[in-house]
């Protein structure tokens, strides 16, 4: 198991560095007009992957980002997976020729299932990440939320991931919903109970990191990769403490 990296995470609208409360978009705050900018910083503070969604992309598949991904990618010269939207295999193939490392795919992964396992097929598993978001009900279900959190798949996170494995799943971003954009902590023993679960998955914990203390709360849970955002962004802390404080804690 390669260590766990702290993955920088940039959502991009119009070519702007913005963030949406719980994803909406009416609720945007912007931070920055040069995401380059921005991710050279990362990288500069020892970034080594790197998360970039298409917000624009995501909401209107017709003005997807796709040739600035690709400079952002190219001036960067570093492993960048992204996501919005992923709909179609001309936007996997689009990514992938871009220079993406590896695609996410979200509300799609649920709903056109047998789709998703086609791309895994074709361009190789290793190539996506499934971004899984949950909602846990009083009763511990994690029942996974499609199309922006708008609606409730009724597809619990277990199930998804199982049939997922029969083509060779490896990467899945698991966002507990509550905790989303809110700095108040990771749901750490959702990590620990699902890294544990399905022990060859490489899990991406993303939502609720606002502190170091956060990071060190995700040590020994098995993640793979903290995703982190806002935090970065609004200075809670930068990439090279939160790489030290993962490393050392």
């Amino acid at each position: 198991m390669q260590t766990s990296l702290i993955i920088p995470a940039l959502d991009l609208i119009d070519g702007k560095v913005v963030r949406l409360h719980q994803g909406d978009y009416a609720k945007q705050t912007t931070y920055s007009d040069d995401p380059i900018a921005q991710f050279a910083e990362y990288i500069s503070q020892g970034a080594k992957q790197l998360h970039l969604v298409d917000l624009t992309g995501a909401k209107d598949p017709a003005k997807r980002q796709t040739s600035l991904i690709g400079k952002i990618i190219e001036a960067t010269n570093c492993q960048i997976q992204v996501g919005g939207g992923i709909r179609t295999e001309q936007d996997v193939a689009d990514l992938l020729a871009v220079g993406a490392n590896r695609v996410v795919i979200g509300s799609t992964a649920v709903k056109d299932r047998a789709r998703v396992k086609g791309w895994f097929e074709q361009y190789g598993a290793d190539k996506f990440v499934l971004a899984l978001d949950v909602n846990i009900d009083v009763s511990g279900q994690k029942i996974i939320a499609i199309s922006g959190w708008q609606e409730a798949s009724g597809v619990s996170l277990e199930e998804l991931i199982e049939e997922y494995q029969a083509v060779g799943l490896q990467h899945v971003l698991c966002t507990d919903i509550s905790r989303d954009g809110t700095l108040a902590g990771s749901n750490v023993s959702l990590y620990r109970e699902i890294c544990a679960a399905f022990s060859e998955v490489q899990f991406q914990s993303s939502g609720g990191i606002g502190s170091l203390a956060d990071i060190v709360a995700l040590k020994g849970t098995g993640v793979a990769g903290v995703i982190v955002g806002r935090a970065l962004l609004e200075g809670k802390f930068n990439v090279e403490e939160a790489i030290k404080c993962w490393q050392n804690g």
